[in-house]
């Protein structure tokens, strides 16, 4: 592991063999034999008991139990409390639905949120067009040419290898956004004056509803099925549109569809804006469409009136670069129906062809999208009601007969088309294993056996493609109950977070403080660049960087070190000040708060024993550089990061906060 470059070698050497002895307490993270091992084998050989059950039933149908909760689904029973969070409608939530009416984007709709949350690059066009740039953007408008005219110096080469690196359908950020923090700070306050809002605020909003609603909701198993169903069908914001389409994908296309038939959610998730721009399928167009319409505006361009009109092309005349890249996207697109058959249905392994590809994709020609860039033409000026809505085009669409899996799709359906293609999909054998066996490894272990697998699909196919029935199979399975699955699976950076603000009794705004650990620890909302999502399985979470950061976190949280979210370590100990004399009485009472005192004698022997040593002290230059995984697919560049957030010395209870920081980073805390 690559942590720190040297300016004092001997130093440094001495901060990373301290930081590396502190991420060996937790090798059970690592998959390494646990220092609890024959305890571990001991329990195993029982059942569990019933505080066991409620806490596991609590971590994972929920994000973890709140100061209670124990005590509350005690009180109604286990099959009760599981029956309720598989009802979510009949749950009343009212604290978690007050939080997110603060966050004003998702009480609108896409053509309003283009027209609030305009594009900045297009706003200053249009003004610059009209000639009413105010005095406070005239500096943006300078920074923003002199951009411009850096990039269109730039030589041809470097360009091109820029373009490669940015993901298809990102907007171009040297010509939208000035570079300088002056000017976006005027830009910025001239967008709050005129009661519009920059569009970076859309993704922190939809990231603030997802925490606030993780930390607050009643309706916990709904949150955890949102955050499953947003990653099997994953949609990236760094896209172009997507940034303002998300909005609605999640309120009107994952939310209500959660618990419902497969092939509802399937169809909504095909007809959504946000997967037709981020799987590219609004520019998916039959080969015989193009060539309609070219004909059709030959005859409307020809003659005397074309010429006129400038309609006509001279034959001399090269297209514009862009203008050629577009000719290049019309025609069929693959994207979709690929990713459709790969991720989204039957996996990879679910019997499918690349011919099957191929006809999936001419069903789904001419599903597009009203002004899918409609940011734009709003910051220009012009509204339109419609814009960013699904629809389907006839003009587009390949109409003639095909043959999908063995089943003929007669000429001439239209739009029926894709519909057919969705329900043989949704009723195929490999969808309700696939979808079963994803379903397991969320909700029981990362490698569930092939008998629960097979059961849960079978439930599946029963009801019709039911997620709820499939969820009871998995619930009331004996494998869910055993006690080899109780914390068998390592908390994602999302569930870590909200689990541990829920177990301290936190309070949260749910924003970018909050937000950017997530994204520290690996895992920022919206972010991830491929179709597969966030991966459930624990060996892609578990690594030293990771852990490290993990550790960071909770000696973040106990100490009121995140901004907009905020602990009560006192409700739990009073004004007690921990010292040697009863350090280990606090250890036991914060064990009891965060893991229900259900720990192995060796974990907290190991824990009491690095409580008696200070932190690694956290280097003082930039030495400490951390490679960070961006959720993107690659690396972003080394930032400053520390081995760990030992500077403890302005808190009022040191001792406290690093034995609280210490539990939230052990074992039995990060499993569930």
């Amino acid at each position: 592991m690559r942590v720190f470059r040297t300016t004092s070698r001997t130093r440094l050497s001495n901060v990373a063999r301290r930081a590396t002895a502190l991420l060996c307490v937790w090798t059970l993270l690592a998959g390494a034999p646990a220092f609890g091992t024959n305890a571990e084998e001991t329990r195993k050989a029982q059942r569990l008991s019933e505080e066991q059950r409620i806490l596991h039933v609590l971590n994972r149908l929920g994000f973890g139990a709140r100061p209670g909760d124990v005590e509350r689904v005690r009180a109604m029973g286990i099959e009760r409390y599981v029956e309720q969070q598989l009802h979510p409608e009949k749950i009343d939530d009212p604290v978690a639905e007050a939080k997110v009416k603060d966050l004003p984007a998702l009480q609108l709709s896409t053509p309003e949120l283009f027209a609030k949350y305009p594009q900045p690059g297009a706003l200053l066009l249009r003004l610059e067009r009209s000639g009413e740039v105010p005095p406070e953007l005239v500096p943006v408008i300078e920074a923003r040419r002199k951009a411009q005219a850096a990039m269109e110096s730039a030589p041809a080469a470097e360009e091109n290898a820029q373009a490669m690196t940015k993901p298809e359908g990102a907007e171009p950020e040297t010509k939208a956004r000035p570079r300088n923090a002056e000017a976006r700070r005027a830009l910025r306050d001239y967008l709050l004056k005129n009661g519009m809002r920059p569009p970076r605020q859309l993704t922190a909003e939809l990231q603030a509803s997802r925490i606030l609603r993780a930390v607050y909701s009643e309706r916990q198993l709904q949150e955890v099925l949102v955050d499953f169903w947003t990653n099997h069908f994953n949609v990236f914001a760094g896209k172009g549109a997507d940034r303002w389409l998300l909005i609605s994908y999640d309120r009107d296309t994952i939310r209500p569809h959660t618990f419902g038939k497969f092939y509802d959610l399937l169809k909504a998730t095909a007809e959504s804006p946000a997967m037709l721009f981020y799987l590219d399928n609004f520019q998916s167009v039959s080969p015989n469409a193009n060539a309609g319409r070219a004909a059709r505006r030959r005859n409307r361009g020809g003659g005397l009136f074309g010429v006129m009109m400038g309609r006509n092309q001279r034959e001399d005349e090269t297209p514009r670069p862009e203008q050629q890249q577009q000719r290049r996207r019309r025609g069929i697109n693959e994207n979709y129906a690929r990713e459709l058959m790969e991720l989204h249905t039957l996996g990879v392994d679910g019997g499918y062809t690349q011919r099957d590809v191929q006809e999936v994709a001419r069903c789904f020609t001419g599903w597009t999208i009203r002004a899918p860039r409609g940011y734009r033409r709003a910051a220009l000026g012009e509204v339109d009601e419609s814009a960013g809505q699904f629809y389907f085009n006839p003009r587009l669409h390949d109409d003639g007969e095909k043959t999908v899996l063995g089943h003929k799709i007669p000429a001439g359906g239209g739009v029926r088309d894709g519909l057919m293609v969705l329900e043989i999909l949704a009723r195929h054998p490999s969808t309700a294993k696939f979808i079963a066996t994803k379903l397991a490894r969320r909700f029981v272990s990362d490698d569930p056996s092939p008998a629960l697998v097979s059961r849960a699909a079978a439930a599946f196919t029963k009801s019709g493609g039911d997620i709820r029935e499939t969820l009871r199979a998995l619930f009331t399975s004996p494998e869910f109950n055993s006690p080899e699955i109780y914390r068998a699976k390592i908390k994602t950076p999302f569930e870590l977070a909200v689990s541990s603000i829920r177990a301290l009794g936190g309070e949260t705004n749910g924003g970018p403080g909050v937000h950017q650990w997530i994204a520290r620890m690996g895992e920022p909302l919206y972010m991830y660049q491929a179709p597969t999502g966030y991966a459930d399985a624990a060996v892609n979470w578990v690594n030293t960087g990771a852990l490290l950061e993990r550790l960071n976190f909770g000696l973040a949280l106990a100490s009121n070190r995140i901004p907009g979210t905020r602990v009560d370590l006192a409700r739990f100990n009073g004004d007690t000040k921990v010292s040697g004399a009863n350090l280990e009485r606090v250890t036991d009472r914060f064990l009891g708060v965060l893991v229900r005192g259900d720990v192995s004698p060796k974990t907290r022997a190991t824990l009491l024993k690095q409580l008696n040593e200070p932190l690694p002290a956290a280097p003082t230059t930039d030495e400490a550089v951390m490679p960070a995984a961006d959720g993107m697919g690659g690396r972003r560049r080394g930032r400053r990061a520390q081995a760990v957030a030992a500077d403890l010395s302005r808190v009022s209870n040191p001792e406290l906060v690093k034995v609280v920081g210490l539990i939230l980073g052990s074992p039995e805390f990060q499993r569930q």
